[in-house]
């Protein structure tokens, strides 16, 4: 009998985690062995569990996809990750690929769509939704043309965009130092140069930013 590949689903909607489970537990090959509705969660699920593959949000609470992705990859080079995002642009595709995701699949993409996104990647290929734009992953692959962004939000380190993201989750300044075990004062130095960099003057504006970035789940 065949061995059923293992599935890990990292979404922080609950009704969007049982779609994906329920629709998995039709096929044959697949069993969906663990789910995660964070990223820090995701990383302990395939820590715990070492699946095939993982179908990983890019929005999520607490951790985003992008930092998710690559401690997987450092940790588990051998789990394939199936990103599952709202996200068009070539910002996130980019990142998303630089940072060891083996493909990129829309949330409006079809059950079909989907299984076949699940099998390329899981025979060791790449895939991109046909709705995105083929140069795109084709350029940044073989390296023909410079597709990398060129946004102030380009020039964020990954900490900074951490740091955005818990502070448009409304997060203080001591919650985030605690939270990332770093002084208040390197939080503020931090907080500084998002504004500088973004142009930015004040929280409420960085929360702003965070919710156009898709950084912050609603």
């Amino acid at each position: 009998m065949k061995e059923k590949k293992k599935i890990v689903i990292a979404e922080d909607h609950t009704i969007l985690r049982e779609g994906l489970r329920a629709l998995l537990s039709l096929e044959d090959d697949f069993e969906v062995i663990g789910e995660a509705e964070d990223g820090i969660n995701a990383i302990r699920c395939v820590d715990k569990y070492r699946p095939d593959l993982i179908l990983l949000d890019l929005s999520m609470p607490r951790m985003n996809g992008i930092p998710a992705i690559k401690a997987i990859k450092n940790r588990f080079p051998e789990t394939k990750i199936l990103t599952l995002t709202v996200h068009k642009s070539e910002e996130y595709i980019i990142e998303a690929f630089e940072s060891g995701a083996n493909g990129y699949c829309l949330k409006d993409t079809t059950h079909r769509e989907l299984l076949t996104a699940i099998k390329n990647v899981l025979s060791g290929k790449l895939y991109l939704s046909p709705e995105i734009s083929q140069k795109v992953l084709e350029g940044y692959i073989e390296g023909k043309k410079d597709i990398t962004p060129k946004s102030s939000w380009s020039k964020l380190t990954q900490r900074e965009k951490e740091i955005l993201k818990l502070i448009g989750e409304g997060y203080k300044n001591r919650e985030i130092a605690e939270y990332l075990f770093i002084s208040i004062k390197t939080i503020e130095k931090h907080r500084s140069n998002l504004m500088k960099k973004l142009g930015l003057h004040n929280a409420s504006a960085l929360t702003s930013y965070a919710i156009e970035k898709g950084l912050v789940t609603k």
